[in-house]
């Protein structure tokens, strides 16, 4: 799970980085938060699997599925509180940045 987590994270950093490249730096600064609304909660959701793991009989199917209705609410709270506080949003560089950090598993896939 971390080795997906840092993928996200690295690829929402090359996709900001280019987004700056290309845009400037409202498109770099919304790259990045896209892509961290999608990591930050995504890293919440590993350590706490992997917290509960180490515990015997801590897993269950509901923790599970609570867990995954707490990361996908997490996912619209920060979209929609970016959009709430950064004025100069760049919408292209921000759905960019959280589609590329949501499909970066792909990577590993390959990889294997």
């Amino acid at each position: 799970m971390l080795r997906l987590i840092l993928t996200q994270l690295a690829m929402t950093l090359v996709t900001a980085l280019m987004a700056t490249l290309l845009g400037g730096g409202h498109a770099g600064v919304s790259a990045l938060l896209g892509g961290l609304c999608c990591v930050v909660p995504n890293g919440l959701f590993a350590l706490r699997l992997s917290i509960g793991a180490r515990k015997p009989g801590a897993l269950n199917p509901m923790t599970f599925f609570f867990g995954e209705f707490t990361k996908i609410a997490m996912t619209v709270g920060l979209l929609a509180l970016v959009v709430w506080w950064y004025r100069d949003l760049n919408w292209l560089a921000l759905i960019a940045a959280f589609i590329v950090a949501l499909k970066s598993y792909i990577i590993l896939l390959i990889r294997h």
